[in-house]
């Protein structure tokens, strides 16, 4: 098979994403990106609320997750977050 024919777009990836996104996210594990740790998404400090949601390491202060929404969207940035394990 030719990498070519291998190709999709990312509608392949509906199940895999459904599957990665329907669980309890808080008991999900992150690595920071910044110092290594890795812990429970439910276990980080969270900063904000009006204006978003910022959760950040516990041990570096990294901020490893943000979340803001608009009138009709969400925007997520798991920029300071090397991994996310959800058990499945």
């Amino acid at each position: 098979m030719q990498y070519e024919e291998m190709r999709l777009d990312g509608n392949a990836a509906a199940g895999e994403l459904a599957e990665l996104f329907v669980p309890e996210m808080t008991e999900a594990a992150a690595t920071c990106a910044g110092c290594g740790t890795t812990r429970q998404v439910g276990t980080l400090v969270s900063y904000g609320q009006p204006m978003g949601l910022v959760l950040r390491c516990p041990h570096c202060e990294m901020p490893m997750l943000r979340v803001v929404r608009g009138p009709d969207w969400i925007r997520v940035d798991w920029t300071g977050t090397s991994f996310v394990t959800v058990r499945v």
